[in-house]
């Protein structure tokens, strides 16, 4: 599901989608020409990664500027048409690639998909009784700022992860505002941490990750599970967290030129009142207990906008004693090993995370099954 078949969520007529998908061509072409005037070939990397990073840089910020643009009607038409592309283009594209397998589920009565090897058991969520073969659950809380994207435009990223850490991952399709702002988004997250647990997966193999709007939406949910005394996950991951919505950070102004990310960065949405600088929604203004809060790795880019919050957050951690795995990759954006897999910043973030997932949620091989 994307939020245009969600009910309550208006969408534009099919010749206003047209001429908001054509406008949106236009200006990342436009993003796209400006790329040999930004000297690409400079940078903290190669020059492969150097000149695909000035690409995405300007690809997404042309994409990400247009859209935040849009009436929210068109938006939810557009972003509908590319997750039908989505939708046809990648399943097979990670099937053979990837040997990664896509299936549409339901838990806590939120839709998602599941992204498995093809050669896993699927003990973990049938409860058959048998020993799995997976390593453990990932609960997968994807980006978007908490308005946008969809679970099939993160599965290619979720295959990368199912191949890293032997896991199997379930992407949330959780409500987005501004059609249903916050709490909704945590409180479906809530609802399908307790459906698997309700399916026997062992919160010592479950990791909670997400990253930018995801992210912050992970660690919300942590200190929900906190407050309604439900079993802490294994580990969590975080990938760019938002995790500070009050963006009062000298880095939100500061990067705003070399980042993917829009200088206006749209929060209102989602909090729709809520105090930008509450902890339910700002992580960096919790108190993590240290006897609770779980392992954490976080990885974020140097020149990011939420860089300054989310070293906070990081500081914050290990203040409060909680084990915790940070990288910071020098010249890289938000969200840089989804949008660049093949930079040398993005595997040693993606193996360190196997190393991570290896430490915290692989079972032991003499241990009895428990599901």
């Amino acid at each position: 599901m994307v939020m245009a078949d969600r009910d309550d969520v208006d969408t534009a007529s099919a010749p206003i989608t047209a001429l908001a998908v054509v406008g949106l061509a236009e200006t990342m072409l436009n993003g796209l020409a400006r790329v040999p005037f930004t000297q690409p070939w400079r940078g903290p990397g190669g020059l492969l990664d150097n000149v695909g990073q000035s690409v995405t840089r300007q690809t997404i910020r042309a994409f990400m500027g247009y859209s935040m643009g849009l009436p929210i009607e068109e938006f939810r038409s557009m972003e509908k048409i590319i997750d039908d592309i989505c939708q046809v283009v990648l399943p097979p594209v990670i099937g053979v690639a990837g040997k990664v397998e896509i299936v549409d589920d339901e838990i806590g009565g939120v839709p998602g998909i599941w992204c498995r090897a093809k050669d896993s058991s699927d003990s973990y969520v049938d409860g058959d009784g048998t020993k799995s073969s997976i390593n453990g659950t990932i609960l997968y809380l994807h980006g978007g700022g908490y308005i946008g994207t969809s679970p099939m435009m993160y599965s290619a990223f979720a295959a990368a992860l199912v191949r890293i850490t032997g896991c199997e991952i379930f992407i949330a399709d959780y409500r987005m505002a501004p059609e249903f702002p916050f709490p909704a988004g945590i409180l479906d997250a809530a609802d399908v941490y307790r459906g698997l647990l309700g399916r026997g997966v062992d919160p010592d193999h479950l990791i909670v990750a997400g990253d930018s709007g995801g992210g912050g939406l992970a660690t919300s949910l942590v200190s929900y599970l906190h407050d309604h005394q439900l079993p802490k996950p294994a580990a969590l991951g975080l990938f760019s967290p938002e995790v500070d919505l009050d963006l009062d950070h000298d880095s939100v102004v500061d990067n705003a030129a070399h980042d993917i990310l829009p200088w206006s960065i749209p929060v209102a949405p989602y909090l729709k009142g809520v105090q930008p600088n509450d902890a339910r929604v700002s992580a960096v203004y919790g108190h993590p207990d240290p006897e609770w809060f779980p392992p954490t790795f976080v990885c974020w880019g140097e020149v990011e906008m939420f860089r300054d919050g989310i070293r906070q957050f990081v500081r914050n951690l290990e203040a409060a004693d909680v084990q915790v795995m940070a990288m910071e990759e020098r010249g890289m954006f938000h969200v840089f090993p989804i949008l660049m897999p093949w930079a040398e910043s993005s595997k040693r973030v993606l193996r360190k995370l196997g190393e991570l997932a290896n430490r915290y949620v692989t079972p032991d091989p003499g241990a009895s099954p428990t599901h």
